[in-house]
């Protein structure tokens, strides 16, 4: 068993002990991501990065790898899969040659 899947399993079983899979359907676990990460960008919010609360922020960053994770088992994502994949076709998109040292999005390269 890997890191991730022991990861799922855990969320699971914290999930199903409070029977609340019932509100976890991919829409809301797609809208609770994305409020997740709004909770994560008001910890920048007015300051340098450096002012940020480090402890906050790990906080909202593991509610939004939680639903993630969740939202990936609901659709029986492998995690690893998807995303070493995403890694793939951004490294198609985005040549070492053409992006390096660049912010400009690939249909601007």
């Amino acid at each position: 068993m890997n890191d991730i899947t022991i990861i799922i399993d855990k969320l699971i079983a914290f999930r199903n002990e409070r029977d609340w899979e019932q509100f976890h359907n991919p829409k809301d676990l797609a809208l609770a991501i994305n409020i997740e990460s709004s909770e994560l960008l008001e910890e920048f919010l007015w300051k340098k990065p450096e002012e940020a609360n480090k402890e906050a922020i790990k906080e909202e960053l593991a509610d939004v790898f939680a639903y993630a994770f969740l939202l990936a088992e609901k659709y029986d994502f492998n995690v690893k899969e998807i995303i070493l994949h995403k890694i793939k076709m951004n490294g198609e998109k985005y040549p070492i040659q053409k992006s390096k040292g660049s912010a400009k999005k690939y249909t601007n390269l």
